[in-house]
């Protein structure tokens, strides 16, 4: 599948950018909410969340790159999240965490930066939907993919299949058709693009390159 970013959309005609998301061959709309502190940006709060809801009937991928992310499950929830991810360096209780938002009947996420080792999963692998790998260091939007996380999603697979987990591994940072391949090859199932669509001139054909990834990965 495929989750269009936001981060990298032009924030003065936001509303035309969802309309070219709607009406393309994207399946999710990404949206990294960062506050500063756990990451060095600050971008949309809850308002735009909403309104942003409002405009798409696409399921919201809500990846909180917070310090103390617990405290916001509630209200993200409220806002229309479908998909709530937070990041295991950011939580100290991850499985109360994690148990917390299944408990409201979305889909939970947690987000590993490149640093941080696939065997930290292990305790909760059976306990999430989604698994984030950050192929770039988070914060900004246009980093350059971290060649080694090729490595880190074919280690996921492995203990995602050697526990019989249905957690999807999604991968953000630096995608494009080539990286994104590669990624699909190693076991990714779901690519978060954000730069290489909104600095293409024709931001619905970019996205329509992914078509034939996102068909191998149907058939795989």
């Amino acid at each position: 599948m495929l989750a269009l970013s936001l981060l990298s959309a032009d924030f003065l005609h936001l509303s035309k950018d969802l309309e070219m998301f709607n009406n393309s061959e994207a399946d999710w709309v990404h949206l990294d909410i960062m506050d500063g502190v756990f990451v060095p940006n600050i971008t949309y709060g809850m308002p735009i969340v909403a309104q942003i809801k409002a405009a798409t009937p696409k399921p919201l991928d809500v990846h909180l790159m917070l310090v103390q992310p617990e405290r916001y499950i509630d209200e993200f929830h409220k806002l229309g999240a479908d998909i709530l991810t937070v990041h295991s360096e950011a939580c100290t209780h991850l499985h109360r965490t994690i148990q917390h938002i299944k408990s409201l009947g979305i889909k939970a996420g947690v987000a590993l930066n490149p640093h941080t080792a696939i065997q930290s999963l292990e305790e909760i692998i059976n306990e999430v939907d989604v698994v984030l790998i950050m192929s770039v260091n988070p914060g900004f939007g246009g980093q350059s993919f971290i060649k080694n996380s090729i490595e880190k999603v074919k280690k996921l697979k492995a203990l995602i299949q050697k526990s019989n987990s249905g957690a999807l591994i999604e991968v953000d940072g630096g995608i494009n058709p080539a990286t994104g391949k590669l990624l699909v090859d190693a076991g990714a199932d779901v690519l978060v693009v954000g730069s290489f669509v909104f600095r293409s001139p024709s931001p619905a054909a970019a996205i329509k390159e992914f078509r034939v990834l996102q068909n191998k990965g149907k058939n795989q």
